[in-house]
């Protein structure tokens, strides 16, 4: 049976601990350990799901052969190639990294180590896009909406790869993993911490398809939303409720068009968990993971390139207005 730990129990970590608990308790795998730096907030999570603690995540090396790591973005290149190198297995929450050579030394350890890298997108975990995936061919155009009311928390990177990251990964996903992104248009603002809290960002791929992506950390209200238009079809996701449908021409003996939708039939089941229980079981198998490394590399190229845009559109507001000012 698989020996599990998690490393880094924050908010999202104590969420995986509690699932890793949860699949132990029913016999998937042996949860042996959390392990967070902050030594009251180990011991507090290991007393809870009556597991061993540790601020040194080194100790785990040996004694497990699987991690979901959930610390700070910064940490995740040194924590995760040391893992892998060893051969433990390890679920990454997104961004996979800082940079496309901190996610590249992430990939190539887990070669070097034989062991399974995943990268915690867990959207495409979520019951209604699983439900919905293998209606999709050939999608056109996105419109998609991701706002959430402001926390504290993940305030170490901005709204991009924060929260745009999942959709930027799932219209990767959805468009083709290997149709690349032929240009990309972003604008962003920070609105109440010194990075970017709201952005849009328009993405064009090789087949044609266009993506429109709007994320924002200050809202009033909470949205996950995306719709989008493939050959004969209107296509609705709501994240937040489950809900995805598929709308298209009726066949009808009227002159007028009539219009069906189907509504997709969806499973109830909390997407982190699927996420983690496909984690072990690609583990178990050997089968590539549905989140590979690979995968979460491309995102954040995606997600890098969003920024650099953000960025150099900034500097040429900056400009415009020095020279309005000088005018």
């Amino acid at each position: 049976m698989l020996r599990t730990a998690v490393i880094g129990v924050g908010h999202l970590g104590r969420q995986h601990a509690r699932i890793h608990a949860a699949l132990a308790a029913e016999g998937q795998a042996q949860f042996v350990s959390v392990c967070d730096i902050d030594d009251p907030r180990s011991r507090a999570a290991a007393e809870e799901w009556r597991v061993g603690s540790t601020t040194e995540w080194q100790s785990l090396i040996g004694k497990v052969d699987a991690v979901s790591l959930a610390v700070p973005t910064e940490s995740h290149c040194e924590i995760a190639c040391a893992l892998l190198e060893a051969g433990i297995h390890v679920l990454v929450e997104k961004p996979i990294a800082r940079t496309l050579a901190e996610a590249d030394l992430m990939i190539a350890a887990a070669r070097n180590g034989e062991a399974l890298l995943q990268v915690g997108h867990a959207e495409r975990f979520n019951p209604a896009l699983v439900a919905l995936r293998p209606q999709v061919k050939h999608p056109l155009y996105f419109e998609i909406h991701r706002v959430g009311q402001f926390t504290t928390r993940s305030l170490d990177i901005d709204v991009v790869l924060d929260l745009m990251i999942h959709d930027l990964d799932i219209v990767q996903w959805l468009v083709g993993e290997d149709v690349p992104a032929t240009s990309v248009h972003a604008v962003g603002i920070p609105i109440l911490t010194n990075r970017v809290d709201a952005a849009n960002a328009r993405i064009e791929f090789a087949t044609g398809a266009v993506a429109n992506i709007t994320a924002s950390r200050v809202g009033t209200e909470k949205i996950r939303k995306m719709r989008f238009f493939q050959p004969r079809d209107y296509v609705v996701v709501d994240y937040l409720t489950n809900y995805a449908s598929i709308s298209n021409l009726a066949p009808t003996t009227s002159p007028w068009p009539g219009v069906r939708t189907q509504v997709m039939e969806v499973k109830d089941i909390e997407p982190l968990r699927a996420e983690i229980e496909s984690f072990l079981h690609a583990v178990t198998t050997r089968e590539r993971p549905l989140v590979s490394g690979e995968d979460g590399r491309r995102a954040l190229d995606l997600a890098l390139q969003t920024l650099k845009q953000i960025e150099d559109h900034t500097v040429r507001i900056g400009a415009n207005s020095l020279l309005q000012s000088a005018k």
